[in-house]
């Protein structure tokens, strides 16, 4: 669908509002195929099923994709790898980044907030991280000032000078760190300071969308190390509902540094600010598998299923939650 002239005036960008709905409907078959295998146990079954889904939806897609961060290397994964063409191939140039189940202990479990996640950009918009590379992250909501936190301070010096921004003693702080074992010192750090903890057992994306929604969530910070794909998709979200958040990579090995490079990252001590891990015109949707604080999970009904969907828009500032019926 073309643009008209006043449309196009008003909007630079090239991301078509009506890719928000097709990324919509590719979130969703993803979920629906996940949501068979909840509480199955089957870890690898329910992903497998979520990334087929996914790319079937994609390839329907009037796009020209090129997915940046995915299941993996081409070499390490069948479908989603970085690199994969999707789409048609008659539409935009887009980067994609997907994490078609986040959550896959969650969803095998059947416990609250497995998702399925994905963020497109304009070509050259997502900051391009392998699969399995780590990166510290903070994260705090729009109202407080830029600096009031930084990644390079300790976590005491940050929540004090949070508390001091938000007129509140320690002990009214809540923070949400991921429950690993690597986050014990942080744990520590944080209790003594006398701020509240709440622990995600997974869930990095939906972690840092909740530090910055305080009002709906009571979560005034994210704290800790996670993914380094999540951060680039949780800072997406960020750039469509604001928020402060920072992100520095984890390249403690020789062999992570030399991939770093080769995808184009040349300082490994950088701290990266919302709008360096995704710039441009961001489309970000998130539907649910399981049920959770950010969106519903799926509802297999006899001769229905049911999804909630929450799919957002930086050009806009836009945040839309969709649920869809659709027959089974």
């Amino acid at each position: 669908m073309k643009l008209s002239k006043v449309e196009d005036a008003r909007n630079p960008a090239h991301l078509h509002r009506t890719l928000a709905l097709e990324m919509v409907r590719v979130t969703e078959r993803a979920a629906i195929a996940a949501a068979e295998w909840r509480g199955k146990g089957d870890e690898k079954a329910a992903d497998e099923a979520a990334v087929a889904a996914m790319k079937a939806e994609f390839d329907r897609v009037a796009i020209s994709g090129r997915i940046v961060i995915g299941e993996g290397e081409q070499y390490e994964c069948d479908q989603l790898y970085v690199g994969q063409k999707v789409g048609t191939g008659a539409g935009p140039e887009v980067d994609i980044a997907v994490d078609p189940l986040e959550g896959v202990t969650l969803c095998a479990k059947n416990q609250p907030d497995s998702i399925v996640v994905l963020a497109m950009a304009e070509r050259g918009g997502l900051l391009n991280v392998a699969r399995n590379d780590y990166m510290h992250k903070i994260a705090i909501g729009a109202a407080y000032p830029p600096g009031t936190v930084d990644i390079e301070r300790s976590a005491t010096e940050n929540v004090t000078a949070l508390a001091a921004a938000k007129g509140v003693p320690m002990s009214e702080i809540t923070a949400i760190v991921l429950d690993r074992p690597r986050h014990a010192g942080l744990l520590e750090e944080l209790r003594t300071a006398g701020v509240s903890v709440k622990l995600l057992s997974d869930g990095d994306v939906a972690g840092v969308i909740h530090a910055v929604n305080t009002e709906d969530t009571g979560v005034d910070i994210y704290l800790g190390s996670g993914g380094a794909p999540e951060g680039v998709l949780a800072a997406a979200a960020l750039r469509c509902i604001g928020g402060h958040m920072q992100g520095k990579l984890i390249l403690d090995t020789p062999d992570k540094r030399a991939r770093a490079r080769e995808m184009g990252i040349a300082d490994p001590n950088r701290v990266y600010d919302v709008a360096d891990l995704a710039a441009g015109d961001v489309l970000f949707s998130a539907t649910g598998i399981t049920d959770g604080s950010l969106v519903d999970g799926v509802r297999l009904r006899r001769d229905s299923i049911e999804t909630s969907t929450v799919v957002m828009r930086s050009w806009s500032q836009t945040t839309r939650w969709i649920r869809a019926r659709h027959a089974r």
